[in-house]
């Protein structure tokens, strides 16, 4: 079998896609804006027990054309996990849609050029379920619509991202598939010794920094239930130009019933978490369907209170919380 190029191996979603793929014996290429971090990078693959001796890493970067072919030469199979997520919203949404969008179709580029059989892309729920609807239930057939007044920056990013993913592969994809995945509250066991994405709202909620929990409604998806939906997106014959939906089974959750779920679960390493949501009206409880992955790709998510509670397990266990005192 060929290599496999995972974009933004180094994150928090592919970190874990690397250690599964390095599982299953596979020999995988990833790009990292910088080969600073390759000692690290490599901890986090055998943290999730796996051999790094298979890994290759590239230097490329989302903004530069520099570096892609390169590292998706002789790669028949490509994840393109890589995108920017801002700590906070930009002034400018352009400086996050611009770097998606054209970062997107560096990868399909690279990958097409290549003569790569297929690219699973991570995208997001938030290209699917942020245009509202007189019913909040949502599928892979919902879009989110990028010109909607008021949106933010980020899910506008992942629209416009994936909506120029699926363009470019109609029109001058040539024989490459395209199959994408679009996560919602991506949760779970961090690799890294940060705590990053929403770990860092987990991790203000254990310490003590987030005194209320903020208001919203959401999905939650295991970060390693998300490496394995890639897996079977990559494998599944009949994947080919589809959306996969990947989220636990159940409702939405809100922020004060996953603090709730830390205090039941961690004792007194949650006795900090908010007990109060903030202020505000009430908001839908999204439905989110993800019968499409477990009917078609066999995916069998883990509960949403399992990936929680694995959550601060693992920013204690790395030592990422503040000290009780």
């Amino acid at each position: 079998m060929s290599r496999v190029l995972v974009t933004g191996g180094s994150g928090y979603v592919g970190t874990q896609l690397l250690a599964a793929l390095l599982r299953d014996g596979r020999e995988v290429r990833t790009t990292v804006r910088s080969l600073s971090g390759e000692a690290e990078l490599r901890a986090a693959v055998r943290r999730g027990d796996a051999d790094d001796s298979a890994l290759e890493l590239a230097v490329a970067d989302l903004t530069s054309d520099d570096g892609w072919a390169a590292a998706a030469a002789g790669c028949e199979e490509v994840h393109h996990v890589a995108s920017p997520i801002p700590m906070a919203q930009p002034t400018d949404p352009d400086a996050l849609i611009g770097p998606a969008r054209e970062g997107t179709l560096r990868v399909l580029r690279a990958a097409r050029d290549a003569g790569a059989r297929r690219v699973v892309l991570t995208s997001s729920f938030a290209a699917v379920g942020y245009t509202p609807k007189p019913v909040p239930d949502f599928t892979e057939d919902d879009w989110t619509d990028p010109d909607m007044p008021g949106l933010a920056a980020y899910p506008r990013s992942k629209t416009v991202a994936e909506r120029a993913a699926w363009d470019f592969l109609a029109r001058e994809g040539g024989d490459t598939e395209l199959v994408v995945v679009n996560p919602t509250a991506i949760f779970g066991p961090t690799l890294t010794p940060h705590a990053r994405s929403t770990l860092q709202l987990v991790k203000g909620m254990l310490d003590g920094t987030v005194g209320v929990a903020p208001r919203a409604r959401f999905g939650v998806a295991d970060v390693r239930d998300v490496a394995d939906v890639h897996l079977r997106a990559m494998a599944a014959p009949d994947a080919a130009g589809k959306r996969f939906l990947a989220l636990a089974d159940g409702p939405a959750m809100s922020f004060v019933e996953l603090a709730d779920v830390l205090r039941q679960h961690l004792g007194p390493l949650a006795a900090r978490v908010p007990t109060e949501e903030a202020p505000g009206p009430e908001l839908p409880r999204p439905v989110i369907h993800n019968d499409r992955a477990k009917a078609e790709l066999g995916w069998q998510p883990r509960p949403a209170e399992t990936t929680i509670v694995a959550s601060g397990e693992s920013l204690r266990d790395l030592g990422l919380l503040e000290p009780h005192g």
